[in-house]
């Protein structure tokens, strides 16, 4: 068993799994993956059982009954990958928006440099974004300081979903006590790292939006972020 594993939240990624999967496992330090798939109608979880043969001792597969959000989807994979004794936990898109060649950068911020917490930042050297429209940029920059604002982490990239958890972290995290599923469930998890005090760092890294395959944001995600912190950081005031 490895130190470290890339948790995979899938939904209808047909188009980018089995090139997502071989560019992680091309990589110098060894990673195994955890793939989390809701129940892909395009089978995304066929095509990493067919992969699974080829890589029998790094690939995994939670599969679920339904699309019932990426913070769900996420929470799981974070169990399994505490049940099984990984030291180093990340978060990463199927879609390519996150360079798999950035993962020793954040592994060794956390292994080398003592962070508790590393974050594939969009946004600490500048806006390093490609491919997406103006107006998106701005939504993903402004909602940033916008929870940075509110929260007062010292974090310029909030929403960002490229990111090293030490095992510690999500162990003293109450991971049932994690309130929301969409855009926000990235604010969430790095509040309650920030207000147990761990290390926090961000990692310069371009993020390049997908190319095949459709974006899961939508409305009622940007919602549940815009109001959902406000009532997150009073919460935290009250306890």
């Amino acid at each position: 068993m490895r130190d470290a594993i890339v948790i995979i939240p899938t939904y209808n990624e047909i188009e980018n799994i089995e090139a997502i999967l071989r560019a992680v496992f091309a990589q110098e330090k060894k990673f195994d993956v955890l793939v989390v798939d809701d129940n892909s109608p395009d089978l995304t979880a066929l095509k990493v059982k067919e992969l699974q043969a080829e890589f029998s001792e790094r690939l995994f597969l939670l599969q679920r009954e339904s699309k019932t959000g990426l913070g769900t989807a996420y929470i799981e994979g974070f169990k399994w990958c505490l049940n099984n004794s990984y030291n180093y936990i990340f978060e990463m898109d199927a879609d390519f928006s996150h360079n798999p060649n950035d993962l020793i950068k954040l592994y060794k911020a956390c292994h080398n440099d003592g962070a508790d917490v590393s974050i594939g930042s969009r946004y600490v050297d500048g806006v390093n974004v490609v491919n997406w429209p103006m107006a998106r940029v701005l939504l993903s920059y402004c909602a940033s300081k916008y929870v940075r604002l509110i929260t007062r982490m010292k974090i310029h990239d909030t929403t960002a979903g490229f990111v090293c958890y030490k095992k510690q972290v999500l162990e003293t995290i109450n991971l049932d006590a994690v309130k929301f599923v969409g855009y926000a469930f990235q604010i969430e998890m790095k509040f309650k790292a920030y207000l147990k005090q761990f290390k926090i760092v961000e990692v310069p890294v371009i993020f390049t939006d997908r190319t095949k395959g459709k974006s899961k944001m939508s409305g009622s995600i940007i919602s549940e972020a815009i109001f959902g912190v406000i009532n997150m950081k009073l919460k935290s005031l009250l306890s």
